[in-house]
């Protein structure tokens, strides 16, 4: 009997260790099965998941390409596990019910559902009111995705797009306007660019741009910084117009992507535009932020999200005020001070986007 509970004791930590990792086949089987369902219609367990995962900012700069790929994600993954076991319920069985649903393989099944529920079982209560308050604005699932298209099949449905014909009042003709952006056609054929963002953050020479874009689409000039001083090169696609998209190669430091025009085509990052108005970045964000005053040195940059959604995320948004008639208004938004982005004043301003960068890794 004493040599039963001395291996009963050496026992217990190697099983408590083994519940509170999961093996990397086990994170890829669950990986893959969140990417086989998220690109059936009306999924209801991965529009959940990734309706979270976007609201708690988890999601990164792209909550297709998160979804896509978890296992390349350890943190989003764990994210994930999280909001299934929440919408399990925090029920045990329940969430085993629904990992099985998803075809996961039986030997990935418990061990997940054991890792989760230790990893979680004192967030209970806090997770259970979470998905209450979510399920009030809640609208369901938003699936049936593709995975991302990758620079080659960017580069194909743009040359696809501007080969295209185009129906005029005159009879029908060949024309790139569909690629070029130009509206003269009387009745122009449908846009079938690929105006998604992600691949771009891909990208590592001009050269891909040009062939993405196409080269009368692609003009380089001087990258300008906060401090209107020069900053490098960068690259503009469809410069000149309501989609034009500055494109900087920072090295090490990962690509920036710049918005500054609106109305926009182009599929941003957290679906933020130039343009949006504050409440709308309030929102993504999931609670206010502080931003310099206008008229000032960086004036309407955000200077912090306050712990919100896109805290460290690589997000620099400026902003500026439509509405600068009033002085009694404007001038409490003026100076060297900073600025609450649910500050009473900025609501009458109007105040909208005028400028988005995101910037991702190498």
């Amino acid at each position: 009997m004493k040599r039963f509970f001395i291996l009963v004791a050496l026992l217990v930590p190697v099983v408590l260790t083994a519940q509170t990792k999961l093996s990397q086949n086990i994170a890829d089987d669950f990986s893959a099965r969140v990417a086989a369902h998220y690109q059936l219609p009306h999924d209801s367990i991965t529009g959940y998941i990734a309706e979270q995962l976007t609201r708690s900012g988890n999601a990164g700069l792209d909550i297709d390409s998160t979804v896509f790929d978890l296992k390349k994600d350890p943190v989003a993954l764990d994210a994930a596990l999280k909001y299934l076991y929440q919408y399990s319920d925090c029920n045990r069985q329940r969430f085993i019910a629904n990992l099985r649903s998803m075809g996961l393989q039986t030997n990935s099944v418990f061990p997940i559902a054991t890792y989760t529920a230790n990893k979680y079982k004192g967030e209970v209560k806090a997770l259970l009111d979470d998905k209450k308050d979510f399920l009030a604005t809640y609208t369901g699932p938003v699936t049936g995705k593709k995975p991302p298209a990758t620079i080659a099949e960017v580069a194909a449905a743009n040359q696809a797009a501007a080969a295209a014909p185009t129906t005029t009042s005159g009879g029908n003709e060949s024309t790139a306007a569909a690629a070029t952006g130009n509206t003269d056609a009387a009745t122009p054929a449908a846009d079938t660019r690929n105006w998604e963002v992600r691949p771009l953050f891909q990208v590592r020479t001009p050269e891909q741009l040009v062939e993405m874009y196409g080269a009368n689409n692609v003009t380089q000039h001087d990258a300008i910084n906060l401090s209107g001083e020069k900053d490098g090169e960068a690259y503009l696609i469809y410069p000149d117009t309501d989609n034009e998209l500055e494109v900087q190669f920072d090295g090490e430091n990962g690509n920036i992507l710049t918005f500054s025009h609106y109305p926009s085509k182009w599929k941003s990052p957290y679906g933020i535009k130039a343009g949006d108005p504050l409440d709308k970045l309030i929102k993504v964000n999931g609670r206010p932020f502080k931003l310099n005053a206008f008229e000032w040195t960086n004036g309407g940059m955000v200077t912090s999200w306050n712990g919100g959604a896109l805290e460290g995320k690589n997000v620099i948004v400026i902003l500026k005020a439509n509405n600068t008639g009033d002085p009694k208004q404007y001038d409490q938004a003026t100076g060297d001070k900073i600025l609450r982005s649910d500050m009473p004043a900025l609501k009458k301003l109007d105040v909208v986007i005028e400028s988005v960068a995101f910037k991702a890794a190498n």
